[in-house]
């Protein structure tokens, strides 16, 4: 991958990276807040406890993409951006600038998805 097209990579990867922190840290001051509120009827504690536990997945799903993003960016250090983290195959173009922290090619992605449909 060319340094010019590696740099605009990186750029997006970073915004991503802050757009990401800010979101996960909202998420939990949310929770937080969620917590303090004091229910009066079990309808109130209902739904507090909707929220937590929505609030509870939309931070994990961020967390983990937010860990995908870093990983990304570690490879552009380390120089093995744009590879396969299983079989080193180049990632498609196309896929890797829809998904910039794509980690597997489309075959080995395929592979990990229905090994964790069999778990």
């Amino acid at each position: 991958m060319d340094k010019r097209k590696l740099e605009q990579f990186r750029k997006r990867l970073e915004q991503k990276q802050q757009d990401l922190m800010r979101t996960v840290s909202r998420t939990e001051q949310d929770g937080r807040v969620a917590d303090e509120e004091a229910t009066q009827d079990i309808a109130d504690k209902a739904i507090n406890s909707y929220t937590k536990e929505f609030l509870f997945h939309q931070s994990n799903a961020d967390r983990g993409l937010l860990q995908m993003v870093d990983e990304a960016l570690q490879r552009i250090h380390d120089g093995t951006y744009g590879l396969c983290i299983t079989c080193g195959e180049e990632l498609n173009p196309k896929r890797i600038d829809a998904v910039p922290w794509a980690r597997y090619c489309i075959s080995c992605q395929e592979k990990v998805e229905q090994m964790g449909v069999l778990r």
